[in-house]
């Protein structure tokens, strides 16, 4: 019964069982979503706390930027104000300095515009002074050459003929050979100084104490002449020998004359011979020209005178080429020229014209190529020689062309005569003279080194080529000839010693080997007598040549060898 029971009693227990469960389980869910909620409404509430506080933060942390910022911008501010009024003090500092030094150069500039312009008047003082002195000396070098005049060695006198005033002339030259010198040396370096006019006043006086001894002379000879004549004539009635016997026991005023020119002086003009042959070459050298000014031909002067500009000492076989292209015109056969042909058969005087600018060729090749190329003188030199050989017009031509342009290549000083101008007389004396400007003196030692250089050339090479056994055409003789002449005459400062170290540098060897012992005794004559005479008339601006020459004979007189030129063409440039 009680199992019954349970069994009847028993399921609606567990129903209402199973209801409260159910409803506990609803009540549990009910109250844990409503505690979710209420969680969540708190996380989101402390979100919003925390977002809350975050952007507080975040509202502090710009307001702090921003018032760095502020703090920072302000620091700047302060910071580029002080640094303005800083730059601004040193700007005001540096204006003052500036300020200051402007005055102190304004200062300096005063003084120094004040220094020039006494420079300036200083110089100008001293260029009015210095041509002032010029001035002087031009009409001292004027009344010199005038005095000079007055003295012609070849002077006559009609009671005196025998007279002899050759020794003032030479005095007479030196003494213009010295103001000219000097006049030229200090027109180089610019104005004279006071002691230069000192020197040539006294070479005036010295001049007109010549002028003046020598019109005593003749005076005196003139009337010793007088007095002669006077004792003839009151002894007209002894006997003819008392009367040749007083003649010869009183020596003439000439006589005297003769014998002071002896000891004192050289001759001053070359030797008659010397002359003849020198104005035959200018005549002969004239009339051609005169023939032929109308009847120049282009075509034939290039084919004469640009084989000659070819010359060169690259190669023997190049060298031989221009020989024989020269020969075969001067021959008579048609040659290439400019892409013609010509021939000297073209013209009448087509061969006499090719002889003159050939020979003139010649000339300038010296006076231009030689004079900047020493050892282009030999290559040069040795096809002349074989031209000359092989034609002698040319060679005659050559003399007359060079004696021209160097009359100490004679040697022979041309005299100032009376109506030639200076500028002419220059030119006579080998100077070049353009718009009233003569060349300077170190450029006319040159052309005139070019030209004698060559010629020593020439008067020792011969052409290895040549069909003739002859002697050569102008050989070492007239070079021996030369330089004896050029030691019987007086010396010219700076020329003369330049010639003679050229001529003897290029054909000192020649001459020793072909005259031996006579030719050291000429070069001991040259360093023993002869240099003195030439440093007594060279002024101590002019000693550079004179020094160069002494050195030159001191080392071959030591060594006992005048060594071998330099340029001299060997038999291996013939091979080459």
């Amino acid at each position: 019964m009680d199992q019954e029971f349970f069994r009847a009693v028993l399921p609606s227990k567990v129903t209402e069982v199973e209801g409260c469960i159910q409803m506990y389980e609803e009540m549990h869910r009910l109250k844990g979503k409503e505690g979710l909620r209420q969680w969540q409404e708190q996380q989101e509430q402390m979100v919003r706390a925390v977002y809350d506080l975050a952007s507080e933060q975040l509202k502090r942390f710009d307001e702090l930027k921003e018032l760095k910022q502020h703090q920072e911008f302000q620091d700047l501010q302060e910071v580029m104000e002080k640094s303005s009024k800083e730059a601004q003090g040193q700007q005001e500092k540096l204006k003052e300095e500036h300020r200051h030094r402007a005055k102190v150069l304004n200062l300096k500039l005063r003084e120094a515009e004040q220094q020039r312009q006494r420079q300036e008047e200083l110089e100008r003082q001293r260029k009015e002074e210095g041509q002032e002195r010029l001035r002087r000396l031009y009409s001292i070098q004027e009344e010199v050459l005038q005095l000079n005049q007055q003295i012609d060695p070849n002077y006559k006198h009609k009671d005196l003929p025998r007279i002899d005033l050759s020794a003032y002339s030479n005095r007479g030259n030196q003494i213009c050979g010295l103001v000219s010198g000097l006049i030229r040396t200090t027109s180089e370096k610019g104005f004279p100084t006071q002691a230069d006019v000192a020197n040539t006043e006294r070479a005036l006086q010295e001049m007109r104490g010549l002028i003046s001894s020598m019109q005593q002379e003749i005076a005196a000879a003139v009337e010793e002449k007088r007095r002669r004549e006077e004792e003839e004539a009151k002894q007209k009635q002894k006997e003819l020998l008392k009367k040749e016997q007083t003649k010869a026991q009183t020596p003439t005023p000439a006589q005297q004359a003769g014998g002071k020119q002896q000891k004192e002086g050289l001759q001053v003009k070359a030797e008659e011979s010397t002359m003849q042959w020198y104005q035959q070459l200018q005549d002969a050298a004239d009339c051609l020209f005169v023939l032929q000014v109308k009847k120049i031909k282009t075509d034939l002067q290039k084919a004469a005178t640009i084989p000659v500009s070819q010359i060169s000492r690259i190669a023997g076989s190049q060298l031989r080429e221009i020989f024989d292209k020269i020969n075969n015109l001067l021959s008579g056969k048609t040659v290439q020229s400019g892409g013609r042909s010509v021939s000297v058969t073209q013209h009448p005087q087509g061969l006499d014209f090719v002889y003159y600018k050939l020979a003139e060729k010649f000339v300038n090749q010296g006076e231009e190529e030689v004079a900047s190329h020493r050892d282009a003188a030999f290559p040069i030199a040795v096809v002349a020689s074989g031209i000359w050989e092989m034609h002698p017009r040319v060679g005659d031509l050559f003399l007359a062309h060079l004696h021209r342009k160097c009359p100490y290549a004679v040697p022979f000083y041309p005299a100032l005569k009376e109506g030639t101008s200076m500028e002419e007389y220059q030119r006579m004396l080998g100077y070049q003279v353009k718009d009233s400007k003569v060349e300077e003196q170190d450029h006319f030692l040159k052309r005139m080194s070019g030209m004698i250089r060559l010629y020593a050339a020439i008067i020792q090479l011969r052409w290895p080529y040549g069909n003739k056994q002859g002697p050569h055409p102008h050989g070492l003789h007239y070079g021996w000839r030369w330089l004896a002449q050029m030691l019987n005459m007086e010396p010219l400062a700076d020329v003369t010693a330049t010639l003679l170290y050229d001529f003897l540098e290029v054909c000192g060897n020649a001459l020793m080997k072909q005259y031996q012992a006579q030719f050291w005794k000429i070069l001991l004559l040259i360093r023993d007598d002869y240099c003195p005479r030439i440093e007594a008339i060279t002024s101590s601006g002019q000693m550079g040549s004179l020094m160069r020459f002494k050195q030159f004979l001191e080392g071959c007189l030591q060594q006992k060898e005048i060594p071998l030129p330099k340029g001299t063409l060997q038999s291996s440039f013939w091979r080459s």
